[in-house]
């Protein structure tokens, strides 16, 4: 089909279809990760991402252009989740931008806007990496600058678009050797084109009815719940110790104030006056609409306030006192012995201490991301305050961090996202509140917690930030997990099945016994300069099993002190700290 003009309806089309591509193809795109390890996610965070975008774009769809690209923007802000999905995010900001104010825009003007989201993401990337979705993004919209020259159909446009993201993801191996080396392309790029797939598919007349559609929301319900099976923090917490009970969500409309609520609106003092009235607040706002997260004791209270405002809208409030005693009687029934260890409330959402008898607002806050009961439990005993549940295969979205960070209260912040896939996420969070803070770069729970040594409370967020930094640099991080699939890396040839030890991010052996992998992951590890050994066992490891390596260690290095916790993590049965 010919198009000549671009508007918010049909790019909203685009866009439901694009979805709908990626959910449809979410296991091969995580299955494209290279590392044969099970926490390949890049699928799942671009699904999340995207369906966050899709579900506010469906909710306030426009024929305007502007209207729906900003919605869509604004959705895939707060719902990014892992480096994929913050990219993807800049991506669809910068589109955003460059098509503001107009309500329909040509083929010519299309490719523009596809370019202006190129260089925001590319921006938003400290160290900009090709052979990743950067490297799609980029060659396809220079393919779509060059062909919206010589045509102004859309369809032929995005057509051409389309085949040279393809033909750039199948050279994403040239870009990134060990792409080469175990014989996958890239697998964010592989989520883009799919998305790039629905997006033809609008052009050439396809369309989402609203089953299907509700069939693709559903989808991201389904993945969340498959996180909160797998790391099930509400059994880590008592139903009496939830402090606000009510979840409560609703917008604001201020274009629709009455004189009876016509108080002007200024986001700042709203926010604070929320914060005293619950926690895990969020309040995001334009010039329209607010739209406000809060669990609240009074949730009546709460919308009183509001309405001063304007008129409320989508209003949802939930017990959640008598969710999580449906969720803890289900589990007792499922399994009788099982004996849950206090840590978080819920997954992705931070758990902040009880206030003080006397509030007094913290000099400094500081928030941590730990996947495991013990983990946590030692990230707070070194002085974090709040904890967001996540790791691998579970990365929290900006939303959740501005929901940590609001729960807050404190002068300055600083974040330990403890995952590489997640730092960016966090650096998005930042510029969403409105305190200052500093994201430390830790990509490893041992570098989170040699950070926290560095902590001086005393000190200036910007001398922190710096000694923290630095401090991540003196200890080396192991993890011993098991592949899930053949392939060579290196010297090492991994099978199936086998049990992996990595060393700073290097696959360094493979075994086919667990213990065995963990004992040589820690002789490639430790050297004589090494003085203590941090060894934290995962969920269903045994205190038996942290001995023996303690006893090995003792065998081959007399004068290195040893010492073994447990920390509960899914997927690593050892995580180790060299220092």
């Amino acid at each position: 089909m010919v198009h000549t003009q671009l508007d918010g309806d049909l790019f909203s089309q685009m866009v439901f279809l694009g979805a709908a591509k990626l959910r449809t193809n979410v296991k091969m795109v995580d299955a494209l990760n290279v590392f044969p390890v099970p926490d390949g996610d890049t699928g799942t965070n671009m699904n999340m991402t995207f369906t966050t975008g899709v579900e506010e774009l469906a909710k306030r769809q426009s024929p305007h252009l502007s209207e729906s690209a900003q919605t869509l923007a604004k959705g895939l802000l707060m719902g990014a989740r892992g480096n994929s999905g913050v990219i993807l995010s800049q991506l669809f900001r910068g589109f955003s931008k460059s098509v503001s104010g107009k309500s329909e825009i040509t083929a010519h003007q299309f490719a523009d806007a596809l370019k202006a989201g190129v260089d925001t993401a590319y921006q938003a990337v400290m160290r900009p990496v090709e052979g990743t979705i950067l490297t799609v993004a980029r060659e396809a919209a220079e393919t779509a600058v060059r062909a919206a020259r010589v045509s102004d159909n859309l369809t032929a446009v995005m057509e051409k678009t389309l085949e040279q993201a393809k033909l750039t993801l199948s050279r994403t191996p040239e870009y990134l050797p060990v792409l080469k080396e175990v014989g996958v392309v890239d697998s964010g790029g592989q989520g883009l084109v799919l998305i790039y797939e629905g997006f033809v598919q609008a052009l050439h007349g396809e369309v989402v009815d609203d089953a299907d559609h509700g069939q693709q929301v559903a989808s991201v319900a389904e993945l969340e719940q498959l996180v909160a099976e797998q790391h099930n923090a509400q059994l880590h917490m008592k139903t009496e110790d939830i402090t606000f009970g009510y979840c409560t969500e609703f917008m604001i409309r201020l274009a629709d104030s009455t004189e009876a609520n016509k108080k002007a609106f200024a986001e700042q003092l709203f926010r604070a006056q929320l914060d005293r009235m619950g926690d895990s607040l969020l309040v995001v706002s334009d010039e329209e609409v607010v739209k406000v997260h809060i669990h609240a004791e009074h949730p009546g209270e709460v919308l009183n306030y509001a309405q001063q405002y304007g008129s409320l809208h989508r209003l949802k409030i939930e017990n959640m006192r008598e969710q999580h005693s449906n969720i803890v009687k289900e589990e007792a029934t499922k399994h009788d012995s099982a004996v849950p260890v206090p840590v978080a409330a819920e997954v992705h959402t931070a758990e902040v201490a009880a206030p003080q008898a006397e509030s007094k607002r913290l000099p400094y806050g500081i928030i941590a991301v730990a996947a495991g009961p013990g983990i946590a439990e030692i990230f707070k005993s070194l002085g974090v305050h709040a904890v967001v549940e996540g790791g691998q295969t579970m990365n929290p979205s900006t939303e959740d961090f501005v929901n940590a960070m609001n729960g807050l209260d404190a002068e300055r912040i600083i974040i330990l996202p403890n995952n590489s896939n997640i730092v960016m996420a966090a650096q998005q969070s930042a510029a969403l509140v409105d305190v200052p803070v500093a994201v430390i770069p830790t990509k490893s729970v041992p570098q989170g917690m040699t950070a926290l040594v560095s902590f001086n409370g005393d000190e200036s967020l910007d001398t922190n930030q710096e000694a923290m930094t630095a401090a991540i640099a003196q200890v080396k991080t192991g993890l011993v997990t098991h592949s899930v699939r053949d392939t060579k890396l290196g010297d090492v040839e991994i099978k199936e099945g086998d049990f992996i030890g990595i060393a700073d991010g290097t696959i360094v052996t493979a075994q086919a016994d667990m213990m065995e992998a963990a004992k040589e992951l820690l002789r490639n590890m430790v050297d004589e300069d090494t003085g203590i050994v941090s060894i934290l066992l995962g969920e269903g490891t045994q205190d038996e099993q942290g001995e023996a390596l303690v006893a090995q260690l003792a065998d081959d290095h007399p004068d290195v002190e040893a010492e073994v916790a447990y920390g509960g993590q899914p997927l690593y049965p050892f995580i180790f700290a060299v220092e």
